[in-house]
């Protein structure tokens, strides 16, 4: 109850009027949202746990949270060379690896997009220590938080009750307001009001609840035995009460379970079975459809949710996985590590960054071309292609990049094309020939060779001091 006691007591006793955001069509967590104008007087309408039911969107909101769960959050400092490397610091490690006292990080963050992707907003309540460090992050309920602003345009927060987090009710009648500095708020589409957010099921809902309809007049369906229903047709009139009796005998005893049982008609009464009508026959088309749009609403590539849709025989489901990270992870990842960075108020040469490296993992044969390929192109050295693709240790003199001695660089061929022009070279010339009138004869040439060469390693035996001259 301390650090609450201190928001508390960091809010002035003189706050001017605060009003909540103007409410337009996206104001509060849509927790009710009508399917077509007067639905609710027919109790039709769009509820987040009613449309969670439908197995897309329970299947996209648990695959998208589950994703940014998985993958490791850092903490980067900035180096000499502009490279952002991981470090750790005592003032902010400690909350982004367990960031309360019943939450690690992946709990910690599947709520956090769980908030995000239901309610269109997260709101998470800092808890500071004497030294005025954040010491952990609760994710509150979003239905119970309301963002005031003053005519100052400075932005609150009143909460409501939430025990976990040491909310409890308040004495006031009014709930307990913080400042903005107490609360991270990431919110998500807000095209109606910068601060409130809209869920994907405020575009899904509809296709949520057609599909569970069909679903649900699917198993009336089967329930009675797949059959649509028939007609009890007599050959006269007969009286309501006959009707009555008659419908209610067939029902209990033929209907249902009972599918099946001979049926023993007389006084000319005949059974005329419906047929299943062009719309009922269409309905897997229906629900695909219906999947389709949702999955479109979340951004996720369809065949990563529906088992049908199979990959090609031989392909990498890398293209797939890029697809995903860019039109749907990326902008809920690079949220939260903005807002944590913010809410934290880590140094400018700090950061929060996601190990996306955890998201996409290769098969075998992809991650050792991948490997090769670093390493020749010199990208990598060997260790740190080790380490990258197979979380492996390093080995003894594995930590310098290679690169084939054949190569060289451009400034190296520069040099060389200066020095040697590409230019045709000229035929060396032919030797000169002694006229024949002055050729010794070839005893004569070959004794003043031998003389020549006696000449000539006598010098060489005097040079090498092997006797006197």
């Amino acid at each position: 109850m301390g650090f609450i006691a201190s928001i508390r007591a960091a809010i002035s006793t003189r706050l001017a009027p605060l009003t909540p955001p103007s409410a337009g069509r996206g104001w509060g967590a849509i927790v009710v949202h009508e399917p077509y104008t007067g639905a609710w007087q027919h109790n039709e309408e769009i509820r987040i746990d009613s449309a969670l039911a439908h197995p897309a969107v329970f299947a996209c909101t648990t695959l998208i949270a589950s994703d940014v769960g998985k993958v490791r959050l850092r903490l980067v400092e900035l180096d000499a060379d502009g490279i952002w490397t991981e470090t750790d610091s005592p003032a902010f490690s400690p909350v982004l690896r367990t960031p309360n006292r019943y939450q690690f990080f992946q709990q910690f963050a599947e709520q956090w997009i769980y908030s995000k992707l239901n309610h269109g907003n997260t709101y998470a309540l800092k808890q500071r220590d004497n030294r005025n460090i954040i010491t952990a992050l609760y994710v509150l309920d979003p239905t119970r938080v309301t963002p005031l602003i003053a005519p100052s345009g400075d932005i609150y927060y009143q909460l409501g009750r939430h025990d976990l987090a040491g909310l409890p009710a308040d004495d006031a009648a009014i709930d307990p307001v913080v400042p903005a500095s107490e609360i991270i708020h990431d919110r998500f589409n807000a095209l109606f009001h910068p601060l409130v957010g809209l869920s994907p099921i405020f575009a899904a809902g509809l296709s949520a609840v057609q599909g569970l309809a069909i679903q649900e007049n699917s198993t009336r369906f089967f329930q009675t035995g797949s059959n649509p229903g028939g007609l009890l047709l007599a050959p006269g009139k007969i009286s309501d009460e006959t009707a009555s009796r008659l419908a209610k005998y067939w029902t209990e005893n033929f209907t249902g379970a009972n599918v099946g049982k001979v049926a023993v008609l007389g006084d000319g009464l005949a059974y005329s079975p419906l047929s299943v009508n062009a719309v009922d026959s269409q309905l897997i088309e229906q629900l695909k459809w219906s999947t389709e749009t949702i999955c479109s609403c979340y951004h996720v590539p369809v065949s990563l949710i529906d088992a049908s849709i199979q990959q090609p025989y031989g392909q990498s489901s890398e293209p797939l996985l890029q697809q995903y990270y860019s039109q749907c992870l990326q902008t809920l990842m690079t949220a939260f590590e903005l807002c944590l960075d913010a809410g934290l108020a880590v140094p400018s040469h700090y950061g929060t960054e996601f190990d996306i490296d955890d998201l996409i993992w290769f098969d075998t044969n992809t991650r050792t071309r991948a490997a090769s390929e670093t390493i020749k192109s010199g990208a990598l050295s060997p260790n740190e292609a080790r380490k990258k693709y197979f979380g492996l240790g390093g080995v003894v003199g594995g930590d310098t990049p290679y690169l084939q001695q054949q190569m060289y660089s451009l400034a190296a061929l520069a040099e060389r094309d200066a020095d040697q022009p590409f230019t045709k070279p000229q035929p060396a010339p032919p030797p000169q020939l002694l006229p024949a009138e002055d050729e010794p004869a070839d005893g004569d040439r070959d004794a003043d060779d031998f003389k020549k060469f006696v000449v000539l390693m006598h010098t060489k035996a005097i040079d090498a001091g092997l006797y006197a001259a």
